[in-house]
């Protein structure tokens, strides 16, 4: 079975960038699909502006391309029981510098379930 896979991403995207440190305010996403942890396709979406919903715009819009795992380094409480009602998994990125390493610790279990000791309280501080 495919599991689409978003990750808060710099631009251009892809699995060579950087994670965007907070998933509301990244510039883009990297959806990488996976089978069985392998990795099928990468594809680069932009990100929505978070003025039109705030925080739960970019929720909307991943669940909307079809997006069943986020892994994410920073994001607030809200959002994340957004994408918790939407059943879309959140993972913490840990260490992981880029999208392939991520998608790596996503795929060999080494990354924790989002909890609320990981959010923050906006986009704008140190996560």
């Amino acid at each position: 079975m495919n599991t689409i896979v978003a990750i808060p991403s710099s631009t251009p995207g892809g699995l060579d960038s950087a994670i965007g440190a907070h998933f509301g305010h990244c510039e883009l996403y990297t959806l990488v699909t996976l089978e069985d942890s392998q990795v099928k396709s990468v594809d680069v979406i932009p990100n929505v502006a978070h003025e039109q919903g705030g925080c739960m715009a970019p929720v909307s819009y991943l669940a909307q391309n079809r997006v069943r795992v986020l892994l994410a380094g920073g994001m607030g409480m809200r959002p994340l029981m957004g994408f918790q009602q939407m059943g879309i998994q959140v993972y913490h990125c840990g260490q992981a510098q880029t999208v392939a390493e991520a998608v790596q610790a996503f795929g060999e279990g080494r990354l924790s379930q989002f909890s609320q000791q990981h959010t923050c309280g906006g986009g704008g501080g140190q996560h």
